[in-house]
């Protein structure tokens, strides 16, 4: 497996990769998907060795004081390989320089959620509620760019 930093994104195989693990809200609209990724601070791609993208991670950042992690995910086809594992760990020492590294999943009650908490917990990670912080989000989608919301 070869981790490496890319800058541009083939709208069909970043849709293959996000519609493997339902992201739906993403493959909507493909090119808004890879314009986020290239806007993005930095992104991450494990890829195996003829190429075949297995996964990606993908982070906002100020590369001073914190550092959110806003998408890892791993085709299912090749889950339990420590891809996922590997492109956090890749992260983590990345930033390892920000007093803040966060990130958001699917609350533990979901299957999704119950998966991924283990994964976090695993590598070191605590509840928002665990570090004495919060977190927020609006209840709505807001309108694109130049429209107003109705």
């Amino acid at each position: 497996m070869v981790i490496a930093e890319e800058t541009e994104f083939d709208p069909e195989e970043m849709f293959g990769l996000y519609v493997s693990v339902g992201w739906e809200g993403y493959t909507c609209d493909v090119d808004k998907l890879c314009r986020g990724l290239a806007n993005s601070h930095l992104v991450i791609t494990a890829r195996d060795e003829s190429g075949v993208l297995l996964g990606l991670a993908r982070t906002v950042s100020d590369d001073e004081s914190i550092c959110y992690v806003q998408d890892l995910l791993v085709n299912p086809r090749f889950h339990r390989q420590g891809i996922g594992r590997a492109l956090l760990e890749h992260l983590m020492e990345r930033y390892a320089h920000c007093r803040l590294f966060l990130l958001s999943t699917d609350h533990e009650s979901t299957p999704e959620g119950k998966k991924n908490h283990a994964f976090y917990r695993q590598m070191g990670f605590l509840s928002y509620e665990e570090k004495q912080m919060a977190g927020f989000g609006l209840p709505r989608i807001r309108a694109p760019r130049g429209q107003t919301e109705t």
